[in-house]
């Protein structure tokens, strides 16, 4: 069968894979979510939004004749992740995903983890404090629960809508991001504590090693639990393993 790769993006670790099967001439369609009004250009042909869930993944599979998947959404995607895992057994084609490590605490991090979005909510309990708040559009609702704070918000889009906050700032940017720059934004917003999710990855670092640098805690959401996936963490590696997979991939 001839090769038609399918890549779940979304991450700077996607383009960058994208790009190299761009270069060795493969085909290959990079599939988004949607979720950004501007998304980051593709070196490969583009769909955006969803599949309808497995049976609808499913179907796109049998339907293009994908010969190979790679998962290389957001290590938070895990809805997708895992309706990748299912899907993938069911139409028998072969998946690896193209995963970010975590970061670790490093000497002078004050980090206080906790296992997911509500535990994030429930940490910023209490007296009103300066809050950047760095874990994603969709998740903003969730800390409407404490309004009592000012918060810092970086979108990769304008606000479609109104905030769920009372007090707070937007800026609106696309990473990567830098050490620099990002203690200056803390600086100066006053920022007193950062909320991220444990994205790993290099691009949006910076927060994290700024937050360190200025002696902040970060309340630090660890990853969703993801269903056992075959996992490499480099875009030359995952382009090896497709190339070397045993499908004619033309080369």
């Amino acid at each position: 069968m001839a090769e038609n790769i399918l890549i779940l993006g979304g991450t700077t670790e996607a383009t960058a894979l994208a790009r190299l099967m761009a270069e060795r001439g493969l085909r290959a369609t990079v599939s988004l979510a949607g979720r950004v009004a501007r998304p980051a250009r593709q070196p490969l042909p583009l769909r955006v939004g969803g599949f309808g869930g497995v049976a609808g993944l499913v179907a796109y599979l049998r339907a293009e004749r994908v010969s190979y998947v790679v998962d290389a959404t957001h290590p938070f995607a895990a809805q997708m992740s895992a309706n990748a895992v299912v899907a993938c057994a069911e139409a028998g084609v072969p998946l690896v995903a193209l995963t970010r490590p975590p970061w670790e605490a490093q000497a002078g991090d004050d980090w206080h983890r906790v296992p997911d979005m509500a535990g994030a909510v429930a940490a910023l309990d209490g007296a009103r404090r300066n809050v950047m708040l760095a874990v994603g559009r969709m998740h903003l609702q969730d800390f409407a629960a404490n309004p009592q704070h000012r918060y810092l918000l970086r979108l990769v889009d304008e606000p479609d809508g109104p905030l769920p906050f009372p007090d707070c700032e937007v800026v609106v940017d696309r990473g990567p991001f830098t050490e620099e720059g990002d203690r200056a934004l803390m600086r100066r917003f006053g920022a007193e504590v950062v909320v991220s999710k444990n994205a790993g990855g290099s691009g949006a670092r910076a927060k994290i090693d700024a937050a360190r640098a200025l002696g902040l805690p970060v309340v630090m959401i660890d990853r969703p639990a993801i269903p056992a996936r075959p996992e490499l963490s480099s875009p030359q590696e995952v382009l090896d393993r497709v190339v070397h997979s045993g499908t004619d991939l033309g080369v």
